[in-house]
């Protein structure tokens, strides 16, 4: 491993050389690369939701080249470098998880706790050092970052308010409240109220989805994520049924579309993959 990461670090700095570098790379910035590393990141849980290992090995790898690359980029500003970057993730995660290096030592024995209190310490230990860093917040929700995907933003905002007290205690509470969100938006449709109050009815109901998510312990982000696989796998079947007769989408139907919808559907649940 070392080896191979020590070669991924050559090559990142000999395409980033001045002189006998790649012009394309020289020129990059953090600015230019942070929209490949939010892709790449993505494409890492896309991945991980189709189940398809393979490319979780190639996809991880492209992330891992983002943070090396941010890190030359750094190092060629003088402002830090990979070491750095590793030194701080080690500090943080020893710092963070007591229970397990008990006084910052690897080799102390493990505390056995349960995970509501592993989560609850790394928030007061996040919070501790953000004070001691002078990053003392107004308000509550002010530390959920809003360059966040809305999804997964949604989630931690309602798992911030959920830690003082502010959220539901029962999932069927939180449908109750999905279908009256459902019925502001017909309501809202059927008065043709103004474009924009439609939309933030549909952010209610998006909002409220995410929260019923969270009160399953599942993630709306993956959820979504499935569901567009699935949609993909199912509209492929429409294609190529209609490609085996010789016909194209214009050829058919919508009423012809959904029985080929179906027959897919009838497929994967035969095959236990998916409804």
């Amino acid at each position: 491993m070392s080896a191979a990461f020590d070669q991924l670090l050559a090559i990142m700095a000999r395409l980033r050389d001045p002189e006998r570098g790649c012009p394309w790379d020289i020129e990059q910035s953090f600015d230019t690369i942070a929209p490949y590393t939010v892709e790449e990141a993505h494409e890492v849980a896309d991945a991980i939701a189709r189940r398809d290992y393979r490319n979780l090995q190639e996809e991880l790898g492209d992330l891992l080249l983002q943070v090396v690359f941010h890190s030359q980029m750094a190092k060629d500003g003088g402002l830090f470098t990979i070491e750095d970057v590793a030194a701080g993730i080690n500090a943080k995660l020893i710092r963070r998880h007591p229970h397990v290096f008990p006084g910052g030592r690897l080799d102390g024995e493990r505390d056995i706790i349960a995970v509501q209190q592993v989560s609850d310490n790394w928030e007061a230990i996040k919070a501790q050092e953000k004070a001691e860093r002078g990053e003392v917040a107004e308000h509550l929700l002010d530390s959920v970052s809003a360059g966040m995907p809305a999804l997964a933003r949604a989630e931690k905002l309602q798992k911030k308010a959920s830690k003082v007290g502010f959220d539901w205690h029962d999932p069927r509470a939180v449908l109750a409240k999905l279908r009256e969100e459902i019925e502001e938006v017909e309501e809202a449709i059927a008065e043709q109220h103004p474009r924009t109050a439609v939309e933030d009815e549909l952010g209610d109901i998006l909002f409220c989805v995410v929260n019923l998510a969270r009160h399953l312990d599942l993630d709306a982000e993956q959820a979504l994520k499935r569901s567009n696989i699935k949609f993909i796998r199912r509209f492929n079947h429409i294609e190529d049924s209609l490609k085996a007769a010789r016909r194209g989408f214009a050829d058919a139907s919508l009423d012809e579309m959904e029985q080929l919808w179906l027959a897919a559907k009838r497929l994967e649940q035969a095959g236990g993959a998916g409804h």
